[in-house]
């Protein structure tokens, strides 16, 4: 109850924290946004004004001494905004704040590229005396250019921050339902413990009193198994150890296992060159990783079709090859098929492949794969160990 409080309240939390983050990002935004258009239409009154100035320069040939002043001044206090002025004939007849220079650019084909940006800007000021007719136009300032690309810069500040904050509770989250699964099974390892220590001291005793017979040698398998069983189940979320194993006889003793307890109509194929080839391997977890992809394969035949096994001995690998004749898997779900829950049967957790890619990428440091597979005709697995 109260490892349930505190997940909600922690939900809770994140939760508020996201709507907080969200809001405070859209303010930031409509404010920048706000911002932009005050400073663009201060811009545009500027320019407004310099255009009024250059009218009344083109009216009053003759200014007055103090008149003249103020309008060349307004001509001339024009910051760093860039502007370029065309007469009737659309030919620039003034431009400031542009990077040309006649001097040294004589290609004029430069200023009017720069005419056309400025086009793409703002909408031109129309400058109008008598016959005359001038078109202004002008470019943002440094001011505005930069704090264009703000927003642009603010989301992908966010959404870094965002994947990382994702990545983060995703990465909990996995951590947090490993833990669970490693309970389960180090509890269901304790529980089967218990009964199976009581069957092997009753076993004792019944052999004892001379009652050995060929029921008690299978009830000894069979304990034998449960013991295996529990091993198994007890290694999960620990790291186990490594030991130089013969893999050959890791892959016969298991296949030797599943024939006996499976369909007759199951035909199995395998035939090891090498009789040993010892790599560092832990034989309880492999043997389970076999069992599940053998088992795998049993039920996508239903119990009757044919199970190959191949073994590649190569300098710094082993290649295990397992091809079943089974229904095949979509290639769509080539890489779901290992994830947790992920199952095609209307009975079964989906656990089987997800924790022999485990054990075999994260134990032993190898890989396992859909090497090929096809509808209606069967698929074959690749395990990779390293030697």
């Amino acid at each position: 109850m109260i490892l349930t409080l505190i997940n909600l309240s922690k939900n809770t939390i994140i939760n508020f924290g996201l709507v907080i983050s969200f809001f405070l990002v859209s303010f930031i935004l409509w404010n920048t946004n706000i911002l932009f258009q005050i400073l663009k239409d201060e811009e545009r009154s500027k320019m407004e004004l310099w255009a009024l100035a250059q009218k009344e320069l083109i009216k009053n040939e003759n200014l007055n001494k103090d008149y003249g002043n103020i309008v060349f001044d307004v001509l001339q206090k024009i910051g760093n905004t860039p502007i370029i002025l065309l007469n009737s004939d659309e030919k620039i007849i003034d431009y400031k704040n542009i990077d040309w220079n006649p001097q040294f650019n004589k290609d004029s084909s430069d200023l009017y590229h720069q005419l056309k940006i400025l086009k793409n800007q703002n909408k031109p000021i129309i400058i109008r005396y008598d016959n005359l007719n001038q078109k202004l136009y002008y470019g943002d300032s440094k001011i505005l250019s930069k704090l264009q690309y703000y927003p642009i810069a603010l989301l992908i500040v966010i959404f870094l921050f965002g994947s990382i904050l994702y990545f983060y509770f995703r990465i909990t989250k996995i951590s947090e339902q490993n833990k669970l699964w490693a309970g389960m099974a180090k509890e269901t390892a304790h529980q089967i413990g218990t009964p199976l220590t009581s069957l092997m001291g009753w076993t004792s005793l019944i052999k004892d009193r001379g009652l050995k017979n060929n029921s008690i040698l299978e009830i000894e398998k069979d304990i034998k198994r449960l013991e295996i069983i529990t091993e198994r189940f007890s290694k999960i979320g620990s790291l186990p150890d490594l030991n130089k194993k013969n893999i050959i006889e890791i892959i016969s003793n298991t296949i030797n296992y599943l024939k006996k307890r499976n369909s007759k109509y199951l035909k199995w194929e395998y035939n090891f060159t090498e009789k040993k080839i010892e790599i560092p391997i832990n034989e309880i977890l492999f043997s389970w990783t076999l069992e599940n992809i053998l088992n795998n394969s049993i039920d996508s035949m239903k119990g009757k079709g044919k199970i190959k096994i191949i073994l590649e001995n190569e300098k710094k690998l082993i290649r295990l090859f397992i091809a079943d004749s089974g229904k095949g898997v979509p290639r769509k779900n080539y890489k779901l098929i290992f994830n947790p829950g992920f199952t095609t049967k209307n009975k079964g957790w989906g656990l089987g492949l997800s924790l022999s890619k485990r054990i075999i990428e994260d134990y032993h440091k190898g890989t396992i794969k859909i090497k090929k597979s096809m509808i209606g005709e069967g698929t074959s697995f690749e395990i990779i160990l390293k030697k």
